[in-house]
């Protein structure tokens, strides 16, 4: 199964002159919302995804090669039972990575792999000990 497949459950869809899917992720239309307890993402193409903070297990940047059809980089918080996906272009993804990254034995340089990569390729930021 194919990265965008594992992520959205459906292949890329048809680009038009009008029609940038990609859009539908940015900050306009896809809202992040940050409590004490947790992350929730809401967007018109995907369902509502929550996780407590307490439930992180794993932080992962996952790039794709799909950009204009998808964002080409997503912050997945990763539970047992719970998580969440937040595109690089939503407004709250800055927020969620400052308050991430001062996670003891955060990967800064896995995160500098991630922003030079132009690959399908998941890169390891956390895991809970």
């Amino acid at each position: 199964m194919g990265i965008l497949e594992r992520i959205f459950g459906k292949s890329k869809p048809k680009k038009t002159e009008d029609n940038y899917p990609e859009d539908n992720y940015l900050a306009d239309t896809c809202k992040v919302t940050i409590t004490d307890e947790y992350i929730k993402v809401e967007h018109p193409e995907r369902k509502t995804e929550e996780i407590l903070w307490t439930d992180i297990e794993q932080i992962k940047l996952i790039n794709t090669d799909s950009g204009t059809f998808y964002p080409d980089v997503w912050m997945a918080l990763i539970g047992e039972h719970s998580g969440c996906l937040i595109p690089q272009g939503a407004e709250g993804f800055q927020a969620v990575y400052d308050i991430v990254s001062k996670y003891e034995n955060f990967d800064f340089e896995n995160f500098t792999k991630s922003m030079s990569c132009t690959d399908d390729e998941e890169f390891l930021l956390w895991e809970k000990e």
